[in-house]
Formats: C-alpha cells, structure tokens, sequence
C-alpha cells in the first residue's frame, strides 16, 4: 500500500514525515472553535491537498482521488431513490481502482507513481457512503441497528463531503470511517456524554470545547508506532520478502527455514503495525478516535479507529484470532457493505454471501497472483482449524465445567505454533506477489502448510472424525454428563443434522423417492429464523477479511438450498416421475401427428 515516487528511499522518509507532521496539525484541527465546522472542513481539504501535492508531489493521485470523490457525489445525489445506487457505485469505485491496480501491476516499476494505497482506502469509505445514502431512504422497519446509526437522511454539503474525503490524518493508508462518523466529529454530537455518567467523572476538555484531552493516548500510539517502524527497518536488513527467493535461504536446513519465514512475516507485520498505529494516533489527537465513555470509571476510549492489535496478532492461537486481529476497519468494511448488503432482507447470509465478500476483499487488494494464492489457501486453512476446534479442543475442557484442564496448555501452545507458522506460510505469496514466486519460496519449505492442512481435511472428511466425536461422547458419558459436548446431531452453530423424513404422497415413484432420500441425506435442517440484521451467527460465521468463518458449515447450506430446489421439482415438479412420463407422451403424440 506504499506510495512511491522517484526515490523508493525519499518517499519512505516522506511518508513517515507525513506521519509526524499530522500530529502538530492534528492538534491545531482539534482547537479549530466547536462552532466552526466550516473552518475544520477546509482545514482538512487544504492539508489533504498539499500532502498529495505539495508533499509527494501526486497530481494524478489528486486526480484520482476527485474523479472518485465526484462520481460517487453525483451517483448519490441523481440516483438516490434507485435500489441500484449503492451498487453502481461500488461498481464505479471498483472498476476505477481495478484498473489503476492493474497498470500498477503492468509497469512494476518503483520509478512511477502510485496512489492505489490510498485509493483503497478512499474505495471503503465512499462505498459505505452510498450504503448509508441508500439507507436514508428506507423505512425504518427495513434497517438494522447498524443501518439506522450510519444512514444518512440528507446528502451532506459539498465541502462537508469533501472534508470527509481529504480527512489528512487518515488520507494515506487510513484507517477509514463512515461520514456519519465525521459528521458526529464535525459537530461534536459524538462528545455528547450520557447522562449515566457521574458529572465528576467526565473528561477533562479544554476551555469550553467537547472534544476530551487525547494528547497522552495519541502519543502513546506514536511512540509504539514509530517502535515497531524502526524494528521493521532493523529486521528487514536480514529478514526481506526477496531473502526468501536467494540462494543462500536453501544452504540452511529445514528448522532454520521455518524460523527464517516466520521471521520475515514478523518483520513484514511490524511495518503494518508501526504506519496504522501512527495514524491512527493522530487520529485520536484530533478526536475521532473517541468511542465513549466508562459511566463506572469515567475512562475514555479511544479505539474506534484501531486498525491493529499486534500482540492479539503475534499470540493468536487460531485463525479466527489471528484475522480478528489484522486490518480490523477492512474487516468491518467487508462484513458491513458487502456480506450483509448482498443478502437479501429476511435472509440468512450464506454461501453466496460468503463468496461475493472474497472476491470483493481479492479484487480489492490487486490482481497480483500471489493475493489469489493467500486467500485460497487460507479458507482451506480456516475449514481445517473449525474442525480440530471442534473435535479436538472438548479432549482438554472438564466435561462438567468446560474449564481448561492442565494438559490444556499443551493444546495451547500447540495451536500457537501451528496457527503463526501457518499463516506465515500462507501469507508468503502476499509479499513475494509473484506466481512463480510464490511457488518457488512454498517449495523451499517443502509445502508444509498445504500438506498438514491437506491431511487434517482429509482425516475430518474420514471415519477419524467420526471415532473422534464417540470417544469424546463416552468421555463424557463416563463423567456423567447427559448431554455430550459435541455430537452428530449438533454443530457449534446450532443446526440439527440429519435424515429429513420425505413424504410419499407427492410422488408414485419409487425411484423418484430414492432420489429425494438422497439428496436429504446432503444437507442439515436450516429453521431458524433470520433477518438483516446482523444476528450472533452470523457474526461469528462473518467473514474475516474474506475469508469464510465457518467454510464447513456455509458448504453443507449450499448443498441444503441445492437440496431443496431439486426435493421441490422432484416431488411435483418438472423432474418428477409422472411429470417426466407426461411430458415424454406429450412429445411421441406430437411426433407422431
């Protein structure tokens, strides 16, 4: 996400210049009066102008930015009341930054300038605003909880709009945020402190401005910043993504390979690590990053721009973990305008939901073929670790209390090691980006990932999981519980498995029946109640980054509506025995006259 210009070295003291100096002029932005939002709108137009010009010298990055920014204004405002709006404007964002992605790609010369980093941040944060234009429009039984504290009722002023754009602390590489958000800061309604709160806990503020004092949590978040930068700088002299492609990598032995890779994924993290966390900093000197107040404590918190948790990530301990704490405002971006937006009210999101979040989070980062090869290898990644959290991890819980027994500390380090050095080889081709590459550098540590994770898929799709799931069930018998922790009839999600009876009265046929038996036997009874609104399975089925929460269970729905479709066709339908034998008559008379 680098910007580049004539100087790969200039530009990176450039952009890390641009980190400190939103500090001084974050901090002037947040004394700009509360009853001025014209001038803070202005303030951030100005200052996101002369980063992209004045600073990196970007003219066709500034181009690039209003040519996205003003399609996207006049989609809102002259197809607001279409269903289509919302669509044709992510349409529009992402064709746009698809193809300067791709002449990114074409060139591939660090010589020439680049803004697709801050173009994708640009993309999330202008799709979103469509959504909530869209939602202004819809009546309120139509909404979520979410919907309705994102809509936007009114299009906002041109230079309101534009202020949201060129927000500078963020104009870069983010984090991005709605406008409802901005528009909250812009008016200080986000300061407004609930009436729960003991009037001698509020926050501090300075004379009689809302927004509290964040100087000691924006520093903090500078210096952690800059820390993990100059661990990047330092590592990367030893640890670089092109070490992995160098003769010298394939003299060690296997051990010290696996060590080399999982030191240059650490290495390529702390870059991410050090930029989100400085921005996010200076976010929350100019007071966006406030997210409430504690009534019982009267501490603020400042986290609701955090983009990254890097200890969640570096001692994550399965996938979920890992993702959930990696890129986090991408995240929501992916849950909230995509997965929930492409199913349709009243419905469950699914498999389909589920597929259209990982092509828009692959087109999303480029067309490089290495991002292909991450994201596919990590969904089979994600199926794999389901499958032996469910199975394996009930082995080191009390049958009784569900609490951790002593032998689970092995079963935790375990899933550590397992976890990091996995996705530090499956998040390889992400920084070699190359086809050739990618495969170059996963053979030189033999395809451990692809092959471990090929072995437990194949040990869960075996009786192994089966003998698994009674040896857990007389466990627990054993210890007197009733009701075993996991059985075949029940999924972590709470869906009943099994045979659902078929009537025979649709059908004469026996062969038909046979056929309806089959076909039930493929997928799980799905009679649940479900709305657009976010429920607690989707969330924890929601995609991270793209990628599927629950690959295991989203496969078997799509088998369930495939069973569905053809139980409702043979049972009366066209593919029905009699159907067929009506329609076969039907066409011998007709060649026969």
């Amino acid at each position: 996400m680098a910007l580049t210009v004539a100087n790969p070295v200039l530009q990176t003291v450039k952009l890390i210049f641009s980190f400190f100096l939103s500090y001084p002029l974050a901090g002037l932005l947040k004394r700009i009066p509360d009853n001025r939002p014209h001038l803070k709108n202005f303030f951030c137009l100005s200052i996101g102008v002369f980063y992209l010009v004045g600073l990196f010298d970007l003219w066709v990055g500034l181009r690039t930015v209003l040519i996205s920014s003003i399609g996207v204004y006049s989609i809102a405002k002259f197809l607001r009341g279409s269903p289509y709006m919302p669509w044709i404007g992510f349409v529009f964002l992402m064709g746009h930054m698809s193809i300067n992605h791709i002449m990114r790609q074409r060139l591939n010369d660090p010589s020439t300038i680049d803004i697709t980093g801050a173009q994708m941040v640009l993309v999330m944060k202008l799709s979103a605003f469509c959504w909530n234009v869209a939602d202004g429009v819809l009546p309120e039984d139509h909404l979520s909880d979410f919907q309705k504290d994102r809509r936007l009722k009114e299009l906002p002023s041109l230079l309101d709009y534009f202020g949201y754009v060129f927000f500078f602390p963020s104009l870069m590489i983010g984090p991005a945020f709605d406008f409802a958000e901005y528009r909250r800061w812009l008016d200080t309604t986000m300061f407004d402190i609930p009436k729960s709160v003991d009037p001698a806990k509020k926050p501090p503020t300075r004379r009689k401005r809302k927004i509290p004092r964040s100087g000691t949590p924006a520093m903090i978040k500078l210096v952690t910043g800059f820390s993990w930068l100059l661990l990047f700088i330092w590592l990367s002299t030893w640890f670089s993504p092109e070490s992995l492609l160098g003769d010298s990598f394939v003299s060690h032995n296997f051990l010290v390979r696996l060590l080399f890779l999982h030191m240059v994924g650490i290495t390529a993290r702390a870059k991410y690590y050090g930029v989100w966390m400085m921005t996010e900093g200076a976010c929350i000197l100019s007071g966006l990053g406030f997210n409430g107040v504690d009534p019982a404590t009267g501490k603020v918190s400042w986290d609701r721009l955090q983009n990254i948790r890097p200890m969640g990530m570096e001692t994550a301990q399965n996938t979920k973990a890992y993702l959930d704490n990696w890129n986090i405002n991408t995240s929501k971006w992916l849950r909230n305008y995509v997965y929930l937006r492409v199913t349709p009210r009243g419905k469950k999101p699914g498999f389909g939901a589920t597929l259209a979040t990982f092509t828009t989070s692959a087109f999303w980062h480029g067309f490089y073929p290495g991002y292909y090869l991450s994201f596919v290898l990590a969904s089979f990644i994600q199926a794999a670790a389901k499958n032996v959290r469910r199975n394996i991890r009930p082995f080191f819980l009390d049958p009784k209390t569900q609490a951790p027994l002593p032998s689970k500390k092995w079963y935790d380090l375990a899933s550590w090691l397992t976890t990091q050095l996995t996705f530090n080889f499956a998040v390889c081709p992400f920084l070699v980006l190359g086809f050739h590459e990618s495969i170059t550098a996963w053979s030189r540590v033999y395809f451990y990932a692809i092959i471990h994770t090929a072995v437990a898929l194949a040990f869960f799709s075996s009786p192994g999981k089966k003998w698994l799931r009674k040896t857990l069930e007389k466990r627990n018998a054993k210890a007197g519980v009733v009701a075993p922790a996991y059985s075949s009839s029940s999924s972590s999600s709470g869906r009943g498995r099994g045979r659902s009876s078929i009537s025979d009265e649709k059908t004469s046929s026996t062969t038909a029946q046979c056929a309806m038996e089959t076909m039930a036997l493929l997928g799980e009874n799905l009679n649940r109640p479900s709305s657009r609104a976010e429920s607690t399975d989707s969330q924890s089925r929601s995609p991270m980054l793209g990628i599927s929460g629950d690959p295991q269970g989203e496969l078997d729905e799509a088998l369930e509506e495939f069973k569905k479709e053809m139980e409702s066709r043979v049972g009366g339908g066209a593919f029905s025995a009699t159907g067929l034998r009506d329609s076969l008559r039907g066409e011998a008379r007709k060649r026969a006259v």
